[in-house]
């Protein structure tokens, strides 16, 4: 973070100081909530969590070099004291960034969100320094920690903006206002708690409504080949550029196509060039994440030969999304066990097909979390595909939701050894354990709160006889 006294953030914050000696002392470490990572000049951030009180750690980081703790309490060693933590922390990041003059590029979408930030930053910081969100740290105190670590040589700050109801990015927005917002799509993703996909539009579309008008710099980014989203041009006076395979996208892919081994290849189109684009990245969903990102830069001023070689060369930089591990044996263990959506869970499925030509595939699949009302049928799908893709083998892991990836294996014309159910992850293990053979290929994907990234872990330590080679 840029220096901050500690009196000018009791300022910013509307805070109260305790236990000061110098008000004039300062900040010149990051801002953190976890005690474990706290060090010289750092602030603390302390909140009150369901089992832990992060006031209980003042004095221990205090002890390891912080300048002072952040909380709702005085704690007995120097401290701003305000009434709302998570209000303050918003307030100083909205501080810093209104002070830095970096280009906030902010995007948001029910898909690929991490993917896509991903890709942007590893672009984006061959031409300046770039700051962007660390894993999926997207929402009211991720956004403002992330937005805490830029500094004065930061020139470009990437921030993933998630929402799980109307309101909650525009408040994001409201922290640190974009210059640059990008929409990637309208899916499924959290449809339990908004309502409906119309509801999902109106909640993702707070971003473009909160950008600059465009003779101020403001720029709307968005996927052409998604209706709702391209409606969002009608919701933003920020200029409009939209990205896709559609014709009539400024930034779009011509001859895609997947190598031998699943990799997305594409021609690159710009308003200012063409050039080839091959990824180390798997699946042909990756080709939107990568046209999103090609347009934020060519706006930001990169060239299409640029972007392409970026792209190229561009890895995953976020655990367990697509994350491909082969074992000395010849096993391929894909694990995108990170989280889970209609849409994710499909495009996963098509990329495990592509990578496993000629070998047998596994899908590995449990619940895909908060879809409401259409989850029976969301998960019916999402076994019915299986099968049309002639997945060699679905194993659904969990409860009722599982049951219903099953039922939908099977009334599609999955009735013999094709598709099982099992309880748990540990069952789920046993099972590949006693029937994979060497050069099989295992997806393994679910919601978060499902653990699946168990199974891949025990795969591995399976096959870890020799050096396991990380592609």
């Amino acid at each position: 973070m840029i220096t901050l006294s500690l009196a000018e953030i009791a300022e910013v914050v509307g805070g109260r100081m305790h236990d000061i000696p110098d008000a004039s002392a300062q900040v010149t470490g990051p801002v953190v909530r976890d005690s474990r990572e706290a060090g010289p000049g750092c602030l603390f951030v302390a909140f009150v969590g369901e089992r832990v009180d992060g006031h209980d750690f003042a004095p221990a980081v205090v002890e390891a070099g912080a300048v002072a703790v952040l909380g709702s309490r005085p704690v007995g060693v120097p401290a701003i004291v305000v009434d709302d933590v998570q209000s303050a922390l918003g307030a100083l990041a909205r501080h810093v960034v209104r002070r830095l003059g970096a280009t906030l590029v902010a995007l948001t979408g029910s898909a690929g969100k991490t993917s896509t930030k991903d890709l942007i930053a590893q672009v984006l910081r061959r031409k300046a320094p770039t700051v962007f969100t660390p894993g999926s740290m997207n929402n009211e105190v991720g956004l403002p920690l992330t937005a805490l670590t830029a500094t004065k040589e930061t020139k470009f700050l990437v921030l993933e903006m998630g929402a799980r109801g109307i309101g909650h990015i525009r408040y994001l927005c409201e922290l640190t206002p974009p210059k640059v917002g990008l929409v990637l799509n309208v899916g499924s993703a959290h449809i339990g708690e908004f309502g409906g996909r119309e509801q999902i539009a109106q909640a993702k579309g707070e971003l473009v409504e909160a950008l600059p008008p465009a003779e101020e710099g403001g720029t709307a980014i968005l996927n052409a080949d998604d209706g709702l989203v391209r409606a969002m041009a009608s919701r933003t006076k920020a200029k409009v550029i939209l990205f896709g395979e559609s014709d009539e996208a400024d930034v779009r892919a011509e001859n895609v196509r997947l190598t031998d081994s699943g990799q997305p290849s594409f021609r690159l189109h710009t308003p200012s060039g063409a050039s080839d684009v091959t990824m180390r990245l798997y699946g042909e969903h990756h080709v939107s994440n990568a046209l999103a990102a090609a347009a934020v830069a060519h706006e930001l001023g990169m060239s299409a030969d640029e972007i392409a070689t970026a792209l190229s060369e561009a890895g995953s930089l976020s655990r367990w999304r697509m994350e491909v591990t082969e074992r000395p044996d010849g096993v391929t263990v894909v694990n995108d066990a990170y989280n889970a959506n209609p849409e994710s869970m499909k495009a996963a499925l098509r990329a495990l097909v592509a990578m496993g030509k000629g070998r047998r595939t596994w899908a590995v699949l449990g619940k895909m979390a908060e879809l409401g009302d259409e989850a029976l049928a969301e998960h019916d799908a999402v076994g019915r595909l299986a099968v049309r893709l002639n997945v060699s083998k679905l194993v659904a892991v969990g409860g009722r939701e599982a049951q219903w990836l099953q039922l939908g294996a099977y009334n599609e014309g999955s009735w013999g050894e094709e598709s099982v159910h099992v309880s748990d992850a540990q069952a789920a293990v046993d099972l590949l354990r006693s029937e994979l053979r060497p050069g099989d290929v295992v997806l393994v994907k679910a919601s978060r709160s499902v653990g699946l990234e168990r199974v891949a872990a025990a795969l591995l330590e399976t096959g870890a006889e020799g050096e396991v080679a990380a592609r």
